[in-house]
């Protein structure tokens, strides 16, 4: 070579091909290098992983990682919308699609990816897209304007992410798997099946273990997808994201080795076969292995570039550590679900583990370990994902788990909270630790956007999101600035801020509140499905609770029902087994013979499996979607109503037999409970609200481990705040003593609005007490004192929830336009009416085992149709 500087071509401007110009700008390399891209896109590198986000508003501008400027600032020579046609590793030459030519002394090779579109007769059809890049999303919005309903073929991370587009484009979605669960990489059957039965209940259907053997056209839609089972689903439009494939056309005729698989084989260096060629990303196998995440990707293209520089300057820099296999764990929110995997998350066969599985929240947790049970191995988190930092921590890290693996998967006080270690490893995206956030939250970074700009923590992947905003917060709070109370990136205010300002200002619909005080202002902001206002999965349930709260308007009017969490959707609770529980209302416990026979006769018909509940509640599970409206009529002809077990609201309120019948019994319990339980039943809250009356200081009601507790005295009543039976009990604090009736209700009234009006997200009376500046001390001066002058106002809006109150079953069955979301099918085959094949345990049927519910799904079906 002569003294000219040599020439190193990118070829391919994606995430990881702009991740490696951006290292080697930040070194300063590009001084001594030559350094050109060539992108085969027309727009500069974007980020893919947010692709979805452009249906819930965000205009694909705000997707770009940089821009033409910095590029130029860099000195980078850019070439966008130019394909490479041909590669001439022996006169390092590059054939591009303009006509021209490129000569490269090193070459880095970060193509990428595209589609898998299976080899399906039909699958050329118009209607059929694929779900990749910027201009699919463009395709993709164009197609679904004349459309009704779409299908998603494949049910991994991609898939998901493109069933989310097309149900915030507001067609009926449909999502096709040919493995028997949902995210067969990443989970096992019983996560796969919860992470089904949730997308479910949002509206999304699921057929998993279908094999698309031809599309054709449809009669009532445009396509008829015929599976190899010989049932049929027919669309408006279908879109492939069933895998992705390597762009590695160019090694085949330059003679460069491919991997078992395709892509660019490459040694621990990321250097292919041909002299000074280097593959990066999803182009590259190495050990016949693709890795699809953006975060090995990245430290590739950091082997790659440190790698060239110790060519490029004749072996006087070291060579850089070798790339030794990538950590393919993943955080994401998939339609609003919270999943998570880390390291090895299915297993082996023989690994101890440790598993948790709430039916009732809809929550399934695993950790795998190792043969001694003392190091985390892999983990699996459905329908929680907040202890996934800490897990990912443990899992690098690669220590002794201190305390029991137990206390470490249900997130209870331990040694590996990654926040509060000195200086934990928090993106592995990106490589940054603690120790780099807290420096940089002290040098004026003080937003989790500021933090990704000058650490590009939490920009990869983003599931150290969580983790990275709890850094922020400690920092800040130890420097003693505010730390930003932000609800979403849609809203900079508060949930207790947007309470008030719905209340003064009567905001009562979401698109209202978005366009006043949202950062994505009107809803015509940005593209919307259907004209209206979109939001995220958490500013929509709060505003949904919010508006409940004050204005007690049913949960599924007007537009109210998009914005509902799984179970007020369909007020119901769904079950592991896709079912829905019914609850109906038994205030105080107390029930005649002629509702117990009905509540038997209901079970008995649709053949319910029947529980009492510790609540003193009677629950039915295993109703179908489409069975809800004609169960519901039954029990409200008998005079039940709604008990609320799907709501964020009061579930029950418990009561002993007081002194109607025990000896020791000092008031009527029951009354007082049956009282209580018809005042506050429609009063919508951040979270589900417990309460119980015991008739003497026995306690048989357990009243202080509730979140308002009353127990009876020989001179009235004693309150008490803040209990809570969950994962981390708490007993109630006493708030007052020897209260008479009247002023039992007035002080319930004023402190359930006064929570309703000032909790945080989700929050439970008992952290809520907890956080309260003064806690109980300064409650009794809010309610008894009245010191904020609130009381009047408080006890007035209470007032309107209890005079507004409608049983939201009856109305579901009597308003047409609420009961056709009921309507699970039209014209249904057998085979979308089947059940799972239920077992038969002490009388009553039960769901199959969570292992056997896929593949038991499967055949019933196949034998049906």
């Amino acid at each position: 070579m002569s003294n000219r500087k040599p020439r190193v071509v990118v070829v391919g401007n994606g995430m990881v091909g702009h991740h490696f110009v951006e290292y080697v700008c930040e070194q300063g390399w590009q001084t001594q290098w030559e350094l050109v891209v060539i992108g085969a896109e027309a727009s500069i590198a974007y980020d893919r992983v947010q692709l979805s986000s452009y249906f819930q508003g965000k205009p694909l501008d705000d997707l770009s990682l940089s821009s033409v400027e910095a590029y130029r600032k860099w000195g980078v020579e850019l070439k966008l919308g130019t394909r490479v046609l041909a590669l001439d590793p022996v006169a390092r030459t590059l054939g591009l699609s303009d006509g021209s030519s490129v000569t490269y002394d090193y070459l880095v090779l970060a193509t990428g990816s595209f589609g898998f579109v299976p080899p399906i007769a039909g699958a050329d059809k118009p209607q059929c897209l694929v779900y990749r890049t910027t201009d699919d999303l463009l395709a993709i919005e164009a197609a679904a304007k004349n459309a009704r309903s779409g299908v998603v073929i494949g049910g991994g991370l991609l898939g998901l992410e493109a069933a989310n587009a097309l149900k915030s484009l507001g067609l009926k979605t449909h999502v096709v798997e040919f493995a028997p669960q949902l995210m067969p990489v990443q989970l096992d059957s019983a996560a796969g099946e919860l992470l089904k039965q949730k997308i479910e209940a949002l509206g999304v259907s699921v057929h998993t273990s279908k094999a698309t053997r031809i599309i054709e056209d449809g009669e009532s839609a445009e396509l008829r997808l015929t599976f190899a089972e010989g049932d049929m689903l027919e669309t408006d439009m279908l879109v492939f994201s069933a895998g992705i494939r390597p762009h590695d056309e160019l090694a085949t005729a330059a003679g460069i080795a491919k991997g078992a698989r395709g892509g660019f084989a490459v040694d621990d260096l990321m250097q292919t076969s041909a002299p000074g060629v280097f593959a990066i990303g999803e182009c590259a196998s190495w050990q016949d292995k693709i890795f699809g995440l953006v975060a090995p990707g990245y430290q590739m293209a950091r082997i790659a570039a440190d790698t060239l520089r110790h060519l490029s300057h004749a072996s006087s820099q070291p060579l850089p550590a070798p790339f030794t296999g990538a950590d393919m764990s993943t955080k994401l929110k998939l339609l609003g679900i919270d999943v998570g995997a880390v390291g090895n998350s299915r297993g082996n066969d023989d690994s101890p583990f440790v598993e948790f599985n709430d039916a009732v929240a809809g929550v399934y947790k695993k950790l795998w370990l190792d043969e001694a049970g003392t190091r985390v191995t892999g983990a699996l988190l459905v329908g929680d994902a907040s202890d996934y930092g800490t897990l990912l921590g443990q899992y690098l890290e690669g220590t002794d788990i201190e305390g029991s693996p137990a206390s470490l998967m249900l997130g209870e006080p331990s040694g590996a909270d990654i926040a509060a270690k000195k200086d934990a490893l928090v993106c592995s995206c990106h490589q940054v630790k603690k120790s780099g956030i807290v420096t940089a939250v002290n040098e004026g970074c003080e937003t989790l956007g500021d933090i990704k700009r000058c650490t590009k923590a939490a920009s990869g992947c983003g599931g150290c999101g969580p983790e990275v905003q709890k850094i922020i917060d400690t920092a800040l709070a130890e420097a003693g600035k505010v730390r930003d109370k932000c609800l979403c990136p849609h809203f900079s205010h508060s949930r207790q801020a947007l309470y008030h300002l719905c209340a003064v200002e009567d905001i009562r619909d979401f698109a209202t509140l978005l366009s006043r005080h949202g950062s994505e202002g009107s809803a015509d902001t940005g593209t919307k499905a259907s004209g209206t206002a979109l939001g995220c999965a958490i500013c929509q349930p709060v505003a949904a609770s919010i508006f409940a709260t004050l204005h007690n308007d049913h949960v599924l009017g007007d537009e109210r029902a998009r914005l509902q969490d799984t179970n007020d959707a369909f007020l119901g609770n769904l079950q592991k087994d896709g079912s829905y529980s019914v609850v109906p209302r038994i205030a105080g416990g107390e029930i005649t013979p002629e509702k117990l026979i009905v509540l038997g006769e209901v079970a008995r018909d649709f053949d319910l499996y029947t529980k009492i509940t510790g609540g003193q509640r009677i629950d039915l599970f295993g109703a179908r979607l489409d069975e809800l409206p004609a169960i519901w009529r039954r029990l409200v002809d008998a005079g039940f109503e709604t008990g609320h077990a799907y709501g964020k609201s009061l579930r029950t309120v418990k009561s002993c037999v007081g002194s109607t019948w025990c000896r020791y019994g000092v008031q009527d319990s029951v009354s007082m409970a049956i009282e209580l339980e018809h005042r506050y039943k429609g009063l919508r809250s951040p979270h589900k609200l417990k309460l119980a009356v015991s008739g003497c200081a026995r306690e048989c009601a357990e009243a202080q481990s509730k979140d308002i507790g009353v127990i009876a005295t020989e001179n009235g009543w004693n309150l008490y705040v803040g209990g809570n039976g969950g994962m981390k009990p708490r007993h109630a604090d006493l708030f007052a003593s020897d209260l008479s009736s009247e002023a039992l209700f007035d002080c319930i009234d004023k402190i359930l609005m006064f929570y309703a009006a000032t909790a945080n997200r989700l929050q439970r009376t008992s952290v809520w007490l907890e956080s309260l500046d003064g806690g109980v001390d300064y409650l009794r001066e809010v309610v008894l004192n009245d010191s904020l002058g609130l009381g009047d106002e408080l006890k007035a809006r209470m007032q309107r929830v209890v005079d507004s109150y409608r049983c939201e079953w009856k109305a579901a069955i009597e308003e047409p336009a609420l009961g056709s979301r009921f309507v699970e099918f039209v014209n249904p085959t057998p085979a979308e009416l089947t059940q799972l094949p239920y077992r038969r345990v002490r009388g009553q049927k039960m769901p199959p085992l969570a292992g056997e519910m896929s593949e038991a799904l499967r055949i019933e079906i196949k034998e049906l149709s």
